[in-house]
């Protein structure tokens, strides 16, 4: 995995740390990064999108605590070997309902009909095959 994967928004109101997290999360439970693959290193990723190392450490750390990544001497960051527990369409879909439920309540707010909705988000799917 390159540290560039990642896609970090420092303006969002989410803490940057609960951004890794969040990402390596669904990237680790739809099989995108498999077992045994190394993460870029903490110097690496805070590199790359300017954030503070110690920042990209607490993310990797709350993971390997939560099973979804070991430390390997010499290696750093690996996705846990036994981590596959999160891959049914039910459970990667849960990931989804706290980003969907805020994309709804901005609908409400702005009077959108749900088909108007729908119709940008199936465009926006197929927009990023």
């Amino acid at each position: 995995m390159e540290a560039d994967l990642l896609n970090i928004q420092p303006a969002s109101p989410e803490p940057i740390y609960r951004q890794i997290i969040a990402q390596l999360q669904r990237l680790i439970s739809s099989g995108q990064l498999p077992p045994g693959e190394p993460l870029p290193s903490v110097r690496d990723v805070a590199g790359v999108h300017g954030v503070n190392p110690v920042t990209v450490s607490r993310a990797y750390s709350l993971l390997e605590a939560e099973g979804f990544l070991d430390r390997r001497r010499g290696i750093g960051m690996v996705v846990a070997t036994r981590t596959r527990r999160a891959i049914s369409d039910s459970a990667r879909l849960e990931q989804l309902d706290r980003p969907l439920k805020e994309v709804v309540r901005q609908a409400r707010e702005l009077d959108l009909a749900d088909q108007l909705v729908l119709e940008r988000l199936k465009t926006l799917l197929k927009d990023e095959k």
